[in-house]
């Protein structure tokens, strides 16, 4: 069974960092394309960065020149450096991951449990 397993979540005063990493475990043949989202009170899902299997990396504007995303192929973790944090980062942060059981085979999205930001005023 696959899952993803966030951690590094916390309170954080503005203008300090945090680091959140993610590990997917069970029987994959390839992570793909390994990401961060997150989700404010009242507010939709929103996409932070993704990173794809290369490296190629990808950000909201909100996170361009204070996040940095890596992963790690060998240990199947994907991290998010988070620096210059503002109140209006606080949301949970959601790791997925697009993988596939087999060569050749179908990409199947999964998420991780999430984990709480929060940067107060």
């Amino acid at each position: 069974q696959v899952q993803l397993v966030e951690s590094g979540g916390g309170l954080v005063q503005p203008g300090g960092s945090l680091r959140l990493s993610c590990a997917a475990t069970g029987r994959i043949f390839s992570l793909n394309v390994m990401g961060w989202y997150r989700q404010a009170p009242g507010k939709e899902r929103e996409l932070v960065a993704t990173i794809t299997g290369g490296g190629r990396t990808r950000y909201a504007d909100s996170a361009k020149g204070r996040f940095a995303i890596s992963r790690d192929n060998a240990k199947n973790t994907v991290h998010l450096q988070m620096n210059s944090l503002k109140p209006e980062d606080t949301a949970v942060y959601y790791c997925n991951a697009d993988l596939s059981f087999y060569e050749l085979g179908p990409n199947y999205r999964y998420w991780g449990q999430g984990t709480q930001v929060t940067v107060p005023q």
